[in-house]
């Protein structure tokens, strides 16, 4: 990024010394360790640390120049050369400041968001992308009110495409967010139930599809047709949205009576690292109708959305069918999400990012794909869960149904940690399932509560086992115990 101090002080709307105008910053940081020179240090106030207590710190490693929300005395009087910009809200300052960057911007912006996969489509995107043209994305899940920004500013402005993730949880955020990127096209991959407690009463597609309310003049917006009160706010708020199915059949119509569930992706081969999907398209914005098949790492139905949507992102965006092609066969980074390894004679599935009733429900049903996949050498299914969380209401509700979805796969054993275990059990029960249920806590209950389950026999078969919670659960700690429990680690 490049931008001068005035600008800055202008988008936020804080006054600025006279002789700071002309002051160029090159980056933002809001974590001391890493401001160098040219660096504008935000001070943001947590509920662990407050950022304003390492100004210092950060003026001293370089930084030009402090936005802050509270004055600094020892800043003032150690360095009273260092021009500090008053806010009443750094967050918002910072998103500001990103806002005027990405008005800088000359490339197209391509946003997206989602209850499960946004980040696996923000890889598929960047794939597909980066062989057409510089193409910068948020890194890892720096997907809120800060990260977002921060990784918006890290982009050098060459670039011919940004790839932005939106993540939100409370009411407002996606206002929040999508008035900084303001994109050229915007996605949402599904809407499914996920942080439900701070979202309000209405609702995650609601909150989601705002985000088309801040496409640019000409924008393009995307979304699944399989999820009915996405598709409703979806046409209310971006009229001429184009939409991607993984069913058949799926229709949608705008209100011109224009058929524009143009997309649709369904598997034809099942294989050991992966899936083929094969990706129609139909006669739509002047671009024939056509299909492309693809050899992926990724799998099952929810394998087939993230290919669907990206591959339709693209195709608006105009990038070439094969090109396309070529991005969605190219390796994806896996750790935590859905990272297949072999330990011993079992199949571990990490996928211990992160969880909701959306991607648990489609996790647990590629994991059993899998584990039938497996069926010649015998391989059960064991799956070691842990609570959804942020979910609000919903919450009962929704871990009484995954005990009930586990039930109909019968799997061999389940692992359960942290909350809303009754729940779980009670619909594991109520489906039929009469097998082992364990409560797992730290290492040592890991250590017992598995070594109980692998018998000589158990350990001598192995099984496909999925590893799935919130994050607040740290299921790759039960993971490595699993592992340490059942042999050599080695990704597949």
């Amino acid at each position: 990024m490049r931008l001068c101090l005035e600008t800055i002080a202008e988008a936020c709307g804080s006054g600025i010394p006279a002789d700071a105008k002309s002051t160029v910053v090159t980056s933002v940081v809001t974590d001391s360790r890493r401001a160098v020179p040219g660096s504008l240090f935000v001070c943001i106030p947590g509920e662990r640390v407050d950022g304003h207590d390492f100004a210092v710190k950060a003026v001293e490693n370089g930084a030009c120049a402090v936005l802050a929300q509270r004055p600094i005395p020892e800043l003032a009087a150690r360095h009273p050369e260092v021009p500090v910009l008053m806010v009443d809200d750094t967050v918002k300052a910072l998103g500001a400041t990103a806002r005027a960057w990405r008005k800088s911007f000359r490339g197209r912006v391509v946003s997206l968001t989602g209850t499960a996969g946004k980040t696996t489509v923000k890889e598929l995107l960047f794939n597909v992308l980066s062989l057409v043209g510089k193409t910068h994305k948020t890194d890892e899940n720096h997907n809120n009110q800060v990260g977002m920004p921060l990784d918006m500013l890290a982009a050098d402005g060459s670039e011919d495409f940004w790839i932005m993730e939106a993540g939100i949880s409370h009411k407002g955020d996606m206002d929040d967010l999508g008035s900084v990127m303001l994109p050229d096209a915007a996605l949402v991959v599904n809407a499914g139930i996920g942080h439900t407690e701070g979202l309000g009463e209405m609702g995650v597609a609601w909150n989601k599809s705002r985000l088309f309310l801040y496409l640019s003049k000409e924008g393009l917006g995307t979304a699944s047709a399989d999820y009915p009160e996405l598709v409703e706010n979806a046409l209310r708020n971006c009229p001429d949205a184009r939409f991607f199915s993984t069913e058949k059949d799926a229709s949608v119509k705008n209100g011109r009576g224009q058929e524009v569930c143009v997309c649709h992706a369904e598997t034809v081969d099942a294989g050991p690292e992966g899936d083929t999907y094969r990706i129609s398209f139909a006669a739509d914005e002047g671009r024939p109708a056509v299909q492309i098949t693809c050899r992926t790492g990724l799998r099952g139905t929810s394998g087939a959305e993230d290919c669907a949507a990206c591959a339709l992102v693209c195709r608006r965006l105009g990038v070439s069918d094969s090109v396309i092609a070529s991005g969605l066969a190219r390796p994806l980074p896996q750790e935590q999400r859905s990272a297949v390894q072999k330990s011993g004679s079992f199949v571990l599935i990490d996928s211990t990012y992160n969880a909701n009733p959306l991607s648990m429900g489609t996790q647990v049903l590629e994991a059993d794909a899998a584990a039938r996949e497996a069926s010649r050498r015998g391989l059960p299914l064991v799956c070691v869960l842990g609570h959804m969380g942020e979910l609000g209401k919903e919450s009962e509700k929704s871990h009484t149904e995954l005990g009930s979805r586990l039930a109909a796969l019968h799997p061999s054993a389940v692992f359960w940690k942290g909350g809303r275990e009754h729940e779980v059990f009670s619909g594991l029960r109520r489906g039929g399932y009469e097998g082992s249920f364990a409560l797992i806590g730290g290492d040592d209950s890991c250590r017992k509560e598995f070594g109980a389950w692998l018998s000589p026999e158990n350990k001598s078969r192995g099984a496909v086992v999925l590893f799935k919670g919130s994050r607040l659960n740290r299921l790759e700690d039960a993971l490595a115990v699993f592992r340490s429990l059942t042999g050599e680690e080695g990704a597949l």
